[in-house]
């Protein structure tokens, strides 16, 4: 199945995505396709260590519910970027990245030949339990498999340009707050320099014909990146959900 994110990223359509990491569960993912809006899920392995059957149980559970699942992960080798793929992750998301000579490793091992070199295996999920021709198994993984490259380091935004530029990856994701940090700017989210570098990420995503998405801390902070050209908004991560949630139940009740 053609990855429906990659599709409506084409077709220039504001998309929305949702983070588990802290209580990543099957039935959570249920929930968020039940209730709608969201088009896929991303799973945070990069900060919660999540194991690969709780990517497989996850992703499994995305499919179930008609929508897409990519895996955020710190690319530090071949292994922790294909195994997500072959446990059914629509993609992946390379945390961390610091220049374009990085970002095309990423590109190297999440790509088969002729893009890149990763290890045949056609007995996954993507592979449909070797149901499909092995040729057309890496053709459709090549063509399916989603790529983010998170700008989220003052390193990444000096190259981002040439980022951009790689063939095949599809979203510049930024990462304001280890952004932020990177540039010695810790916790302001709207310092001017930190607007500049988002600024720069979006020319360059639109100068490559690519898209970009952000992880914003607020409806403004949203609009202002939506009238930027971002195509990609993370609302919500399950932590914040759950803290809103318990929230609004004490403010409703705090009367009695």
């Amino acid at each position: 199945m053609a990855n429906r994110l990659k599709q409506l990223l084409r077709e220039n359509k504001l998309v929305r995505v949702f983070g588990l990491g802290q209580i990543c569960h099957p039935k959570i993912i249920d929930i968020i396709g039940m209730q709608g809006g969201y088009d896929a899920v991303w799973l945070d392995q990069e900060h919660a260590g999540l194991t690969l059957p709780q990517i497989e149980h996850a992703c499994l559970a995305a499919r179930a519910t008609g929508i897409e699942s990519f895996v955020r992960l710190a690319p530090t080798d071949y292994a922790t970027v294909m195994r997500p793929l072959e446990a059914g992750a629509g993609g992946i998301m390379a945390a961390q990245v610091k220049s374009a000579a990085e970002a095309e490793q990423v590109m190297h091992w999440a790509k088969f030949y002729p893009r890149g070199m990763r290890g045949v295996n056609g007995s996954g999920v993507d592979g449909r339990y070797a149901t499909v021709p092995m040729n057309d198994y890496m053709q459709r993984a090549n063509d399916d498999t989603f790529v983010a490259i998170q700008i989220e380091h003052i390193g990444a935004v000096n190259e981002v340009e040439a980022i951009a530029a790689l063939k095949d990856v599809d979203v510049l994701f930024v990462g304001p707050a280890d952004l932020g940090q990177s540039m010695g700017i810790v916790g302001d989210w709207e310092h001017p320099l930190v607007w500049q570098a988002i600024e720069r990420v979006a020319k360059a995503a639109a100068a490559a014909r690519i898209q970009w998405a952000i992880l914003p801390r607020n409806a403004a902070y949203a609009k202002r990146c939506v009238d930027l050209g971002c195509k990609m908004l993370s609302v919500g991560l399950d932590v914040w959900a759950v803290q809103r949630g318990l929230k609004a139940f004490l403010a409703e009740f705090e009367s009695i």
